[in-house]
């Protein structure tokens, strides 16, 4: 993959210089997330057994860096979305598993930590998020509301129709955690409330949020590429809806793929990629604008893993498990990165790296140094951006399932904390336990990136020291070094309750 990489990325013209924060401007900064998109849903990752077609993802990975062992913070996306912006593995946190219900969530982000938007702005930025939020809020609703009527309410039941009232107040929400501005929805199930910083403005039909999410991105960038241009860069982070469900391909992309919903929905959240490129190429800013694509998660199985694999199409690659699960399909995802005369080319890394990445990465490329009370769980990957050969950039990884089953992965070795998946995938901790499988999973992904033959007995001294380093990591409530930090609750490394939430 890397030579045809390389050579696409050639015939597209571009060079291949190193990052150098020092002689540079301060770049744009384009976040892209995708939600509930498997590592093999793109087509340059997985050619032999992806199916549907992705060109704007392809071409966004041949124009930069591709980091083939990228991690989410958890295997579900609010973790994630806390990990992300705050640098922090969210399993230090209250939420020990699942996901926030939806609105009047308090939000789960503190008062006063320091986010990626906010340590930004202290740096000159312009700060946005359009898309799904999922972090928490709370609300408050009109005084005086029509009463809801049977076919409204029996609507309110569907997926993405439970969106607040118009004239709702946000409080606590994006703008008070970094942002200068927000565009979008709490979450999947209440994507009908569209809210611009703290307001519910529109109640609009599910379908119409991700087209309407592109317009709002590409208006962004074309808003504010003047004072790009003139010194005031921006950081436009950008969580979108899809492929979540509700999985709604608008109707110029229904039967695109020939794959079914889920196939024609992957084809338009690619397309929405591209558009956010073309913006930036529109407006003269893409020489100066670090993007990067990444997604939350995994597939979910409710986009018929069964049936996309029965057409050729197996959304996690190689790797077992889809989202929820603590297996590797449920938190590797994509990740480029394209920065034009800075990253080189169709070029690839095997740095173990996690979304909770980025805070340091910023940081380091900025020249500004992190406060002892931030970023506790974030390593700069701008090393492997420079091309600079080095050691592993992390000690560590820690991975985090659905139901808070918790897994370390430190070079090859990876040690999980539980008999099964930690998720919806088969077998369950309850089946796996049932069938006496061991209480521990240890695997060799140099060897076997499937996590098909478990070397736990054969490997006490390997299951020993990982669970060691774990302990401390909980413990000095921090991954990297630093002083003691304090986690928010008490922390369980071995949860036996059963307790999923649906997709």
């Amino acid at each position: 993959m890397s030579l045809r990489l390389a050579l696409l990325g050639l015939l597209l013209g571009a060079t291949s210089p190193r990052v150098d924060a020092a002689t540079s401007a301060k770049p744009n900064i384009v976040y892209i997330l995708a939600d509930d998109l498997g590592y093999g849903d793109v087509q340059a990752l997985n050619p032999t057994r992806g199916k549907i077609k992705t060109p704007h993802l392809d071409r966004l990975a041949a124009q930069g860096m591709t980091f083939t062992d990228a991690h989410s913070g958890s295997s579900v996306c609010t973790p994630t979305r806390y990990g992300l912006l705050t640098g922090r593995y969210a399993w230090r946190t209250r939420l020990q598993r699942g996901v926030l219900d939806g609105t009047d969530d308090p939000p789960l982000i503190a008062e006063g930590r320091l986010t990626v938007p906010a340590f930004l702005r202290q740096q000159g930025y312009a700060t946005a998020a359009i898309g799904k939020w999922h972090l928490g809020f709370l609300s408050e609703r009109p005084a005086a509301t029509a009463p809801a009527t049977t076919a409204a309410k029996k609507n309110k039941s569907k997926m993405g129709d439970a969106g607040l009232p118009v004239g709702s107040r946000i409080i606590d929400g994006p703008i008070t955690r970094g942002f200068d501005y927000f565009w979008g929805c709490s979450n999947a199930r209440t994507m009908s409330g569209l809210i611009e910083n703290e307001r519910v403005v529109e109640n609009l039909p599910p379908i119409q949020m991700l087209p309407r999410l592109e317009r709002q991105a590409v208006a962004y960038v074309a808003d504010h590429a003047a004072a790009a241009k003139a010194g005031k860069p921006f950081f436009l982070y950008v969580p979108l809806t899809s492929p979540h469900t509700p999985i709604l391909p608008t109707p110029e992309w229904q039967g695109k793929s020939g794959l079914g919903a889920y196939g024609d929905f992957m084809m338009q959240t690619d397309a929405v990629v591209g558009k956010i490129l073309a913006a930036l190429d529109e407006h003269d800013l893409a020489a100066n604008t670090l993007v990067i694509f990444t997604a939350d998660n995994g597939c979910s199985p409710q986009a018929d893993t069964p049936g996309l694999e029965a057409q050729g199409h197996f959304a996690s690659a190689h790797l077992r498990g889809y989202k929820s699960d603590i297996w590797d399909g449920g938190h590797r995802v994509p990740f480029f990165v394209r920065w034009p005369g800075r990253i080189a080319v169709g070029t690839t890394s095997a740095q173990v790296i996690c979304h909770t990445d980025l805070l340091a990465t910023c940081a380091e490329l900025l020249g500004s140094k992190l406060p002892a009370t931030a970023g506790e769980d974030s390593e700069s990957f701008l090393p492997a951006l420079r091309g600079v050969p080095r050691a592993p950039l992390r000690e560590a990884i820690v991975h985090h399932s659905i139901e808070g089953k918790f897994s370390i992965r430190q070079g090859p070795w990876k040690l999980v904390l539980g008999p099964g998946s930690g998720g919806w995938g088969k077998p369950g901790d309850a089946a796996a336990r049932a069938a006496g499988l061991p209480e521990v999973q240890l695997y060799d992904l140099a060897g076997d990136p499937a996590e098909s033959r478990n070397l736990a007995a054969a490997n006490p001294a390997v299951v020993a020291r990982l669970t060691a380093l774990l302990e401390r990591y909980v413990a000095e409530g921090r991954s990297t070094p630093g002083p003691r930090q304090s986690n928010d609750a008490p922390i369980d490394l071995l949860k036996t309750k059963v307790t999923s939430r649906e997709p």
